[in-house]
């Protein structure tokens, strides 16, 4: 016997989970399969995300945000960013006329929060935890069978399933992935001077450290650095890392002081050719990977979220939401900023990497540059903030 629904997400984070709950007001019957368990005793999520104004407004409109709880969300009204040669670039929330340049957000609660919301919603059927064993489709529609023997067959499938996609990988789409030979170290850190919502970049030896606001005068590390260093650094001592990382920050923030346990995870950058098939749509990580020196790559997963659940929302009943006309205007309308981040982030990881003179001088006199162009510097908080100049 098989479970029929509209719409099948496979992957319930943030992307996934976003998506149905941005199909809340239509007819469509939706389910959510996530194979790692959310809800009560799930692992809380420690990572921190930095959401855009365009986002904070869909999770507003999806009644999300206003339910965040006040102690997991950060206002960011400025940001600092230094070179490795003297050049500097500061963007302001109040020159760019935006009440936060973004908002830092534990990734845990807004996990939280839009799974207490799909348990709520009256067409969504979760399937937690549960995975996907087999995947097919024919013309009329899909067919899922799950680890534990259950069928479902939908109109159209969606891929959440993360950079490591099961549905990309079933239905052949290739993923070209670029290493970059990066790792990422994260960490929560305690400062001994405010930061009144500040957040600082450095581009040093090679490496980007990033210090974003989080509440209580904490704030999250993100430290990008080569392979063979992170293993050091992440051989050290808590307290010696953080020695490490005051080095290039000195007394930015004052004393720093480790406020949790360290992870990390490796960089790359990772494009598709299709992001859509006849019955299938990629969204988030499954579409698309960027490096995180921008903080753009949840925001992409939260657009596409946004888009998708637009176009199918504005179906008339009629309308079969698996249709590739349908799809198409999806990709269309998710074409541009994916990629242009991409770019943007890759030349930025290579013209940051090197170490040459002449390169330095050059990124560092460009930095300084655009800091005394207010236009150009506006340009980039208004694409930064809505995804478009």
């Amino acid at each position: 016997m098989n479970l029929d629904f509209d719409v099948i997400v496979v992957g319930g984070g943030l992307a996934g989970a976003g998506l149905a709950v941005g199909l809340r007001a239509t007819g469509l019957k939706i389910a959510v399969i996530e194979a790692n368990e959310q809800g009560a005793g799930a692992r809380r999520d420690t990572r921190a995300y930095a959401i855009s104004p365009a986002n904070q407004k869909f999770l507003s409109a999806l009644s999300i945000w206003q339910h965040l709880d006040t102690d997991s969300v950060t206002g960011v009204c400025a940001m600092r960013v230094f070179g490795d040669a003297g050049g500097a670039i500061s963007f302001s929330a109040d020159e760019a006329g935006l009440a936060q340049l973004a908002w830092i957000v534990e990734a845990g609660a807004l996990q939280a929060e839009l799974w207490a919301t799909l348990k709520r919603q009256h067409n969504v059927t979760l399937f937690n935890p549960q995975s996907v064993s087999t995947l097919s489709f024919d013309h009329s529609g899909a067919a899922l069978t799950l680890a534990d023997g259950q069928r479902l067959r939908g109109r159209l499938v969606v891929g959440a399933d993360g950079v490591k996609s099961w549905v990309r990988e079933r239905v052949g789409i290739e993923a070209r992935v670029t290493a970059y030979g990066e790792t990422a170290i994260v960490a929560s850190l305690r400062c001994s001077r405010a930061h009144r919502g500040v957040a600082w970049q450095w581009f040093v030896d090679g490496t980007v450290l990033a210090l974003l606001p989080l509440p209580d005068n904490h704030v999250s590390m993100v430290w990008s650095v080569p392979d063979e260093r992170a293993n050091e650094l992440l051989a050290l001592e808590p307290d010696w890392l953080v020695a490490r990382v005051m080095e290039i920050c000195g007394d930015a923030l004052g004393a720093l002081a480790p406020a949790g346990p360290t992870t990390s995870f490796p960089l790359r950058m990772m494009r598709v050719e299709e992001v859509v098939r006849p019955r299938l749509a990629l969204i988030g990580d499954a579409a698309h990977a960027v490096h995180p020196l921008s903080g753009h790559g949840i925001n992409l997963g939260l657009q596409d979220a946004q888009v998708l659940a637009d176009a199918l929302t504005a179906l008339p009943a009629w309308r079969d939401p698996g249709e590739l006309a349908v799809l198409r205007g999806y990709a269309r309308a998710r074409a541009e900023e994916p990629l242009l981040l991409q770019f943007t982030t890759h030349a930025l990881q290579r013209l940051f990497g090197t170490r040459n003179p002449f390169v330095s001088a050059l990124r560092n006199t460009g930095m300084n540059l655009t800091e005394r162009l207010p236009v150009i510097k506006s340009a980039l908080v208004r694409y930064a903030a809505g995804g478009r100049f």
